[in-house]
């Protein structure tokens, strides 16, 4: 089996609205991902959200695996925000990808530089 992902809720929101680079599109078209339940949360919890785009945004969310937050997520958000400053949003995306072993798929690398052990993927750079 190969390199598994994670996708960040920038990289759901720009796939909705269509921005993401040619080469990062057929890159994720091949993916086979999931996100964690934080990401679920943000996308669906966006304030300036209409219903053409929380109708579009439940298609595409109803097609991907939701990763909950137990107890080894947890703790390794507390390691994390331990080590770094980071938002518990942003702690908890990372401990879920490094909990189950995902490379993390975003837009915003630099929210997640130096965490030990992520492996972090840029659609824009591919």
């Amino acid at each position: 089996m190969g390199q598994e992902y994670l996708i960040d809720t920038n990289i759901v929101i720009d796939s909705l609205g269509n921005i993401i680079p040619e080469k990062g599109k057929v890159f994720l078209s091949q993916l086979f991902p999931q996100i964690s339940v934080i990401t679920y949360i943000e996308a669906l919890g966006w304030h300036k959200a209409t219903q053409e785009y929380l109708l579009k945004l439940n298609e595409l969310l109803n097609l991907i695996p939701v990763l909950q937050i137990d107890d080894s997520v947890v703790q390794k958000c507390v390691q994390i925000r331990q080590q770094k400053k980071i938002g518990l949003g942003d702690a908890l995306i990372a401990a879920t990808a490094l909990v189950y072993n995902l490379t993390l798929v975003t837009r915003n690398t630099n929210d997640f530089l130096n965490i030990e052990g992520l492996k972090i993927l840029n659609p824009w750079e591919l």
